[in-house]
């Protein structure tokens, strides 16, 4: 089976989210047929809502930098597939990813005729036996671990973490965690585990609270910041046990690097390693003058860390062009009524999904609407001063990102 091929049967099983089936009964058997590869190596389990993804990037990239073989597994992927599953910093070739969706698929096979599994695993279930599979073969020393939905029932919690991270939690996939913080807390602190410390973001207050009832190990608590300077594009500061230097931007990273180096520092490691951290699509400057910014705010929490990163840097010193695109199942309203205000020039696009959302639901007056996100890219006018925004969703981001780069790169 060829990588494409593999990447089509995985596509074929439906929608990670929408197909998505909490439980762990069938990726436990699955994993045991396997030989259990997730007990191979140490792992840093992180859950959250927004930032989750960028702290595994950052403890991945301070534990490389000190010397530890490393695997990062994180979800959904911008471009390819093969993004989820690194190793050493660096994504799994075609071959490898294919060679691990055959042994699992195989696995699954011989489990569904013994009537040991009820179905097929789901594609989140399947490219995560893939990834500890993959690891495993690698000899990594630690896997940094993101959950995919949740935490209590997501596929990723059969793993017997070395330290468990959960970064500040908030509203998104209300249909499957929970209507409330608490509840959606409740599900996050699912992955905390009996004498495994602990390290937790700033949260609200009634997060905070089903978190340290939930809590079965030691606490490290998160040191003051002292000296802090940031810009639009970086930030560094140091405490009392640790200085940090964080390459990725927006006001919020500074919470996050502080959570990942804190990480870090509890496992007995340096933080230098975090300022070689490349996170891509969120915040990240692709382009320059005009600066051009990917991010996949696509839930309220996110919005709101950008509309801070506009509001801080940007509003009223420079002009503003956002693209926007997203998805139907989002909180719309709440996420354009945070963006909008803040654009100088507004284009609306959908990205390439059945799941994408028209422009003319929005109804936004004055608004340009593009039919995809090579056309909105080329309908912008930004002089060099001038910068843009391309978000809404982390697919709309993912079919810019190439586009952009082969743009800088030619």
């Amino acid at each position: 089976m060829t990588y494409p091929d593999s990447v089509l049967y995985l596509y074929a099983l439906g929608n990670e989210i929408k197909t998505v089936k909490l439980g762990l009964d069938r990726i436990r058997a699955l994993l045991a047929a396997l030989g259990n590869p997730q007990d191979r190596y140490e792992v840093i389990h992180v859950a959250g809502t927004n930032g989750k993804g960028s702290t595994c990037a950052m403890i991945e990239a301070g534990l490389r930098g000190d010397g530890v073989r490393t695997g990062l597994f994180t979800s959904p992927h911008l471009v390819e597939p093969t993004e989820r599953i690194r190793i050493d910093g660096v994504p799994v070739t075609g071959v490898l990813f294919a060679d691990a969706f055959r042994a699992v698929h195989e696995c699954a096979e011989m489990l569904l005729a013994e009537g040991t599994i009820d179905m097929h695993p789901t594609y989140f279930e399947t490219v995560t036996a893939m990834a500890f599979l993959l690891f495993a073969q690698a000899g990594i020393d630690t896997l940094v671990c993101e959950v995919g939905l949740g935490g209590r029932l997501d596929a990723t919690n059969v793993v017997n973490p070395r330290l468990c991270v959960i970064t500040p939690i908030d509203y998104d996939h209300e249909q499957y965690l929970g209507n409330t913080l608490e509840k959606i807390a409740g599900e996050k602190a699912g992955i905390l585990k009996p004498g495994v410390p602990a390290v937790f973001a700033p949260q609200h207050a009634e997060a905070n609270a089903v978190l340290r009832a939930a809590l079965q190990g030691p606490l490290v608590d998160l040191p003051a910041i002292h000296d802090l300077e940031e810009n639009a594009f970086a930030c560094r500061y140091r405490t009392d046990r640790f200085a940090v230097e964080c390459p990725l931007a927006g006001p919020h990273q500074v919470v996050n690097s502080l959570v990942a180096a804190t990480a870090l520092h509890a496992l007995g490691h340096s933080t230098a390693g975090i300022r070689g951290t490349v996170w891509p699509g969120r915040l990240e400057r692709v382009s320059r003058n005009p600066d051009i910014i990917l991010d996949g705010a696509h839930n309220p929490a996110g919005a709101r860390a950008l509309a801070s990163y506009i509001e801080k840097y940007f509003r009223g010193k420079r002009r503003v062009h956002l693209i926007y695109g997203t998805m139907r199942d989002k909180a719309v309203d709440e996420v354009t009524g945070l963006l909008f205000p803040l654009a100088d020039r507004l284009i609306l696009t959908w990205p390439d999904n059945p799941r994408a959302l028209h422009p003319d639901a929005l109804q936004q007056p004055g608004a340009q609407i593009a039919p995809n996100i090579k056309e909105a890219l080329a309908m912008v006018d930004a002089g060099p001063e001038d910068v843009v925004f391309v978000t809404g969703s982390l697919y709309l981001v993912g079919e810019a990102r190439p586009l952009l780069m082969n743009r800088v790169t030619r």
